[in-house]
């Protein structure tokens, strides 16, 4: 069993920056790929970035360029960190890890506004 806990949400001014955090509860070298999710209001729960347990990152169109995921192995820890911050980036944000056994997780979400 795998628990996420997500932080670092919040209220940003266009152009902003923000920098997500999930922690893992256990070692996430036993974790296949982790990535950060989103879900607007009225939307559906869309890919915001991943990474897998060999470091291969990927974005959707709508973030690359202004968003980075990264890992930190010591502390099981994944960051998102989100840059250029844009209104219809308005999200609850959601961690998400797959085992070895391919079972998945998800973390309780954080929410991120950004005013324009």
């Amino acid at each position: 069993q795998v628990q996420l806990v997500e932080s670092g949400g919040g209220l940003v001014q266009a152009g902003g920056s923000l920098r997500l955090s999930c922690a893992a509860s256990v070692s996430i070298f036993s974790i296949n790929a982790m990535g950060w999710y989103r879900q607007a209001p009225g939307k559906q729960r869309e890919l915001v970035a991943g990474i897998t347990s060999s470091g291969t990152t990927n974005y959707a169109g709508s973030v690359k360029g202004r968003f980075s995921i990264s890992r930190d192995n010591a502390k099981n820890t994944v960051y998102l960190q989100m840059n250029s911050l844009k209104p219809e980036d308005t999200a609850v944000y959601y961690c998400n890890a797959v085992d070895r056994e391919h079972r998945g997780y998800s973390g309780q979400g954080t929410q991120v506004t950004v005013s324009s």
